[in-house]
This record gives C-alpha cells, structure tokens and sequence, in this order.
C-alpha cells in the first residue's frame, strides 16, 4: 500500500513550540493579573484616597489592556501555527503596547503597592520572552 505522502517533498515544521507554551502560559498569567490587579484597584480605592479620575482611568486602562492581551495572544497563536508573519508581527507590535500597559501599571500608576509590583513585573518578563521568540518566529517563516 502507497504512502499518503509520496510525492511530496518533506516539509519542515516551522513554528515555535517555546513560543505557543509562552503564549498560553501568558493568557493563564494575564487572566490571574487582571483579576487581582481589579481587585487591588477596589481595595485601594476603598482604603487610601484615590482620585475617581485617576480610579477611572486606571480601570479604563485595565479593561482596553485586557482587550489588547486577548487580540495578541490569538494573533499570536494563530500565526505562530499557521506559520504566518503577518498575524505574528500584529501581535508583536501588540506585545509592544502590552509591555508599555504593564509598564504603566508596575512604575506609573496613581497608587503602586509591592503587590502590583510583584504581579506586574513577571507579566512584563513574559512580554519580552514572547517578543523575542516572536521576532525568531517570523525571521524562521521569511527564511
């Protein structure tokens, strides 16, 4: 009985396994930082003062960076199975501003306590793993 595969040149499996471990890691991560970096605006606004403009745009940032994280980890899954570069350059770029929301929230937001910066600081080292393994990711597929 033939093979399904004669006469087919052998293909080469180009996508990153440590890149999709990376990115599902990332997704569980995110969903556990969302949810205590809400709860930590609740408590900081019910135990120090906390101006309501600054309270709403640190809940307004929370919210658009969880909708960025969700677009990034599904281009990023995506291209990296299909072997695409244009879906994995979105979600580098993507990682990019994901790293600048994490930033802002480990240095910059209106009240920093040691547990932001204890959950925002492995969120931001997962940022940068994945951009680079994006980055060796896409030379591979343009290779």
């Amino acid at each position: 009985m033939a093979s399904p595969r004669r006469g087919r040149a052998s293909s080469t499996v180009l996508s990153s396994l440590p890149l999709q471990m990376l990115l599902c890691l990332s997704g569980t991560y995110y969903a556990l930082y969302f949810l205590a970096t809400l709860l930590l605006l609740v408590y900081k606004s019910q135990v120090f003062t906390y101006p309501h403009s600054y309270l709403v745009l640190d809940l307004t940032l929370l919210f658009l960076m969880g909708i960025l994280e969700a677009i990034r980890l599904y281009f990023g899954a995506t291209g990296n199975l299909m072997e695409a570069e244009v879906p994995l350059a979105a979600s580098l770029v993507l990682t990019v501003g994901g790293a600048l929301l994490s930033a802002y929230f480990l240095l910059w937001q209106t009240l920093v306590l040691r547990a932001d910066a204890a959950l925002g600081a492995p969120l931001l080292a997962l940022h940068s793993l994945e951009a680079i393994l994006e980055v060796v990711a896409i030379a591979a597929f343009l290779s």
